[in-house]
């Protein structure tokens, strides 16, 4: 088990030898993320196949891929379950093994049973006001998705309420196909 001091640089929480546990950097402190259950598995492997298949070419999907972010003037380094970021932002010629250093287009959470919607959507405003241009706030008990925008309220979408995006110029799906190809019905 590793020992953590209280406060933590960025470059200290970076540094962090690897463990079987993933830790976040949250107010200087580094806060482990709890490991994923089965729906939540399901609909992390359902998201990434759908949204690989949508950017080929255009940009990177990520698992748990650490983000380096500022929340209230600080470093944050969440762990979003998928994020999505664009060869326009990163691009793929900079190949490092690293967080990843800027804010992506796209974070998608997806709510733990012991998480929230409420504790979710202020982590979705948290990623917004860090730089993020959507996050997607998915609820496997309720079959939703709630997009946020910096600009404009949340919006739900559930049942063959079609995803599409400006951003994300050409993605088209509808929650309920996300959820049964997950086997979550």
């Amino acid at each position: 088990m590793v020992t953590l001091k209280t406060q933590l640089t960025l470059e200290e929480f970076l540094a962090l030898p690897e463990t079987d546990l993933n830790y976040e950097l949250i107010n200087g402190e580094a806060v482990p993320k709890m490991a994923p259950k089965r729906f939540h598995s399901r609909l992390t492997v359902t998201l990434c196949t759908l949204l690989t298949q949508w950017c080929q070419n255009q940009g990177e999907i990520g698992i748990e891929w650490a983000v380096i972010l500022k929340k209230n003037n600080r470093d944050w380094v969440p762990i979003p379950d998928l994020l999505y970021i664009s060869y326009t932002r990163l691009p793929l010629d900079r190949f490092i093994d690293e967080a990843c250093p800027l804010p992506p287009e796209l974070v998608i959470e997806i709510i733990s049973p012991d998480q929230t919607f409420g504790q979710m959507s202020e982590k979705a405003i948290d990623y917004l006001n860090a730089g993020v241009l959507r996050v997607w706030v998915v609820d496997p008990k309720a079959k939703t998705i709630t997009i946020f925008y910096p600009d404009a309220p949340p919006q739900t979408k559930r049942d063959e309420a079609i995803l599409t995006d400006n951003l994300l110029e050409g993605l088209q799906f509808t929650p309920q196909q996300i959820f049964q190809q997950a086997g979550i019905i």
